[in-house]
């Protein structure tokens, strides 16, 4: 099985790596990568220099950051919720439910929010006109104010579920002898939660957040591509993947592409040897 595995690795995930060489070439599909003449650093400067430049970086940090925020403590407290919970089929119902959406394509999801946040008949403008909070029907998707929020939230609600699978492993694996000492140590709940299960599981938290720094700049392609259609909201959507698909892809200019996605790759390669190097002082870290 090792051979195998090792194979498909070098096949699929090495020799694709070859492909880096587009970035530093004026890449020409019909020429290759052997005819393609060389242009060194010039893709990377035009990125650089580009218009977009700035707020294609300040979407990408803004929405990795409000995702890291929001979406990383989001399944740490949902299996902390769920640990405590003494009824077993509401558990597992709970669980359940939480972690289905997880299975469901952004296509989906998409046409989900989009349903729900219609001007027509989204259930969300109805219920808050019902409540008078809102005299007339509000297009959410064209509004750039409400875009961030949209995502996040929509974004934390597919992976909360599956993603809290990982920490409620984790704390089914602490010792109840701890949780024992401190109930005798007149030790409520909430304070047993705090100070034996967080710490308990800490080297796993640890772990995935220094994977969460090192995605800092896959702020999303998917979700954003499919929730931002309105150009309206491109000002506050455009990320380095959609600008990479947009420009680079879409534009057949695979030498700016692979620049642009070159650099996402050496800058997120920096970020999480930092990470691990600030969590290595800690005592745990990936190597």
């Amino acid at each position: 099985m090792v051979v195998p595995a090792l194979l498909f690795i070098f096949v699929f995930m090495y020799i694709p790596m070859y492909g880096i060489l587009m970035a530093f070439q004026d890449y020409d599909l019909f020429k290759g990568f052997f005819g393609s003449p060389w242009a060194g650093f010039k893709h990377f400067r035009m990125f650089f220099e580009a218009p977009e430049f700035w707020s294609v970086m300040r979407n990408t940090v803004v929405i990795s950051a409000l995702k890291l925020l929001v979406g990383f403590p989001a399944p740490i407290v949902l299996a902390l919720m769920l640990n405590e919970a003494r009824h077993m089929a509401f558990k597992r119902i709970v669980q359940t439910i939480s972690y289905l959406p997880h299975f469901l394509s952004w296509v989906i999801v998409s046409g989900l929010v989009i349903s729900l946040l219609s001007v027509d008949s989204g259930s969300l403008n109805i219920a808050l006109q019902k409540l008078r909070l809102i005299a007339e029907p509000i297009n959410f998707l064209s509004v750039p104010d409400y875009f961030w929020a949209i995502l996040i939230t929509t974004g934390v609600w597919k992976e909360v579920g599956f993603a809290a699978i990982v920490y409620l492993a984790a704390i089914a694996g602490v010792d109840p002898h701890l949780y024992e000492a401190a109930a005798i140590d007149g030790a409520s709940r909430l304070q047993q939660m705090i100070l034996v299960t967080l710490p308990s599981i800490s080297p796993v938290i640890i772990i995935f957040l220094i994977l969460a720094v090192g995605n800092v700049l896959n702020a999303g392609f998917e979700d954003i591509l499919l929730l931002a259609r309105n150009p309206a909201l491109r000002d506050v959507s455009d990320v380095i993947d959609t600008y990479v698909y947009r420009v680079g892809i879409l534009g057949s200019r695979y030498s700016y592409a692979t620049a642009v996605g070159l650099f996402k790759a050496v800058i997120s390669v920096g970020l999480l040897t930092i990470a691990n190097g600030i969590a290595r002082k800690f005592g745990t870290s990936l190597w």
